[in-house]
């Protein structure tokens, strides 16, 4: 994935930054969410969860990010690499099963130096959202 320039401005933009840094200069500096970009990169092949999933019943619960170096620049090609780290199982308060799912995502730069760790924590509820018992 390529973090290009007026991508990187439009996602500011769409997100209301203005801080100079996501806007300014021909390598401004990715508003720290704009990974989460990536999803419209993924295909069924590099996807870390199996296809197929009942999207009324996902939810998301949290995702952090860690930058070492902070957040990415314009013009910087990272490589993801996706694993499952965790998957567990709660009893909701109505007593609906919660199935836990936290994918880690590693980011690469062309020199093959960390640039993004992100750690994603989706739910699977036993029946779709909204729906009464």
């Amino acid at each position: 994935m390529r973090v290009e320039l007026g991508k990187v401005r439009e996602f500011a933009r769409a997100t209301g930054s203005s801080h100079p840094e996501h806007i300014e200069g021909e390598h401004p500096v990715s508003p720290v969410t704009f990974l989460q970009t990536a999803a419209f990169w993924r295909t069924p092949a590099n996807e870390a969860l199996p296809a197929g999933r009942d999207m009324r019943r996902v939810l998301h619960a949290s995702v952090e990010f860690v930058f070492p170096k902070g957040p990415p620049r314009a013009g910087t090609r990272l490589t993801g690499q996706q694993r499952i780290e965790k998957e567990w199982t709660k009893t909701g308060r109505r007593g609906g099963r919660l199935d836990f799912v936290l994918v880690v995502t590693d980011y690469t730069d062309e020199k093959g130096d960390l640039v993004a760790h992100v750690r994603n924590t989706t739910v699977v509820t036993a029946k779709p959202t909204g729906a009464t018992a």
